[in-house]
């Protein structure tokens, strides 16, 4: 089933109107470029329209609707290929509002619906795609606090995240914990190398940070986590693979070969038109997983809609994304070709929390 809810409609308007005008596709080199984590200008508009807090309840000064209302927010800004810290920050509050105590919530939720930037760090050194699999440590102190000792890797926006929602062991135990970006040194910051530039993706060393009892979050659900963030990044995808056959199908009608638009030959409006029923499929399976999610269906239900989701978007973006820069032909191997973007950006999000394989392994655990 697949409801599209008019808070959802008017977003996707909202959204579509904005990312075209405020941050067209000819910028993203600008920012790459640049090497800038975002435009202050930008998120503070973002800010403005809610974007932020449309998850985080009106008593926390959100705007009390559902994560599947942010679908189509991320799903436009995938087409564009935006990279703000909006997706870093919406997942962490999420981990707040489902894992957080009352005051956590109370002091951090209000801060991040008026613009707070804040990241989950919870990627270790092997890459496991198990969030279980932990080896940063929170050790108890003498004083009654704690220390928290490990590395996390692919850390999305840390050089301007105001505070990090850190997974950790505690005496064999997973928990969640809280530590100000005060409390970090800049050489504790490494930028990685990814191969989606449009990213800012840093390793962060928590060597011997103390973190405060209060700071500990009460519940450590990684399950919510997981579901959020591979729904929200299965609409990145989405949108993502509509822009890339914008691309192509702009170079089809544009460019000749022989005195006739290459977009004339069958050869090519072919795998054109399987990438247009591979982002029907995309989207169809992201809004279903939405769906499933608004209704509160079970748990068993929402995690198997979210999980087709990705596993198709993982296979139909990176596809989409190979066969844009074949369809450019010699220019389309080049870096000026603005075709790669796009498969960069779908190899980076192939791999996030598990790529199409991984999904079908545990599809099949769901059913068998």
């Amino acid at each position: 089933m697949i409801v599209f809810s008019e808070e959802q409609a008017m977003l996707l308007d909202t959204a579509n109107e904005f990312c075209q005008n405020q941050a067209p596709r000819s910028a993203v080199r600008d920012v790459i470029n640049a090497g800038t984590a975002m435009d202050p200008a930008l998120w503070q508009t973002m800010v403005d329209l809610g974007w932020l807090g449309i998850s985080i309840p009106e008593s926390y000064g959100g705007l009390g609707m559902n994560l599947a209302d942010a679908v189509p927010i991320f799903e436009a800004m995938g087409r564009q290929l935006m990279d703000t810290p909006l997706l870093a920050t919406t997942l962490a509050a999420q981990v707040l509002i489902q894992d957080g105590s009352d005051n956590q919530k109370s002091t951090w939720l209000p801060k991040i619906s008026a613009g707070t930037i804040a990241a989950v760090a919870y990627q270790e050194n092997d890459g496991n795609w198990d969030l279980g699999a932990i080896d940063a440590v929170l050790t108890p102190t003498d004083s009654g606090e704690f220390t928290l000792s490990g590395t996390k890797m692919l850390v999305p926006d840390a050089e301007v995240a105001e505070v990090f929602i850190v997974s950790a062991r505690l005496q064999g135990k997973p928990v969640w914990c809280l530590v100000s970006s005060e409390s970090l040194e800049s050489s504790q910051f490494e930028r990685e190398t990814v191969i989606d530039e449009t990213r800012h993706s840093y390793c962060v060393q928590f060597s011997d940070v103390a973190v405060s009892p209060d700071d500990v979050l009460p519940l450590c659900q990684f399950h919510p986590f997981e579901m959020a963030s591979m729904m929200l990044i299965a609409a990145e995808m989405s949108g993502g693979l509509a822009g890339v056959l914008e691309v192509v199908v702009d170079y089809l009608n544009t460019r000749k070969q022989f005195d006739k638009l290459i977009g004339s030959y069958q050869a090519l409006k072919h795998p054109t038109v399987d990438m247009l029923l591979g982002s029907e499929l995309v989207r169809s399976t992201v809004y279903h997983a939405a769906t499933a999610w608004r209704e509160n269906e079970s748990a068993s239900a929402v995690e198997t809609a979210i999980r087709m989701a990705k596993c198709c978007a993982s296979e139909q973006f990176s596809e989409a994304g190979d066969r844009g820069i074949q369809f450019h032909g010699g220019f389309g191997f080049t870096y000026d070709c603005d075709a790669q973007l796009f498969l960069r950006r779908a190899l980076w999000s192939q791999y996030q929390l598990g790529d199409e394989r991984y999904q079908r392994q545990k599809l099949g655990g769901l059913f068998f």
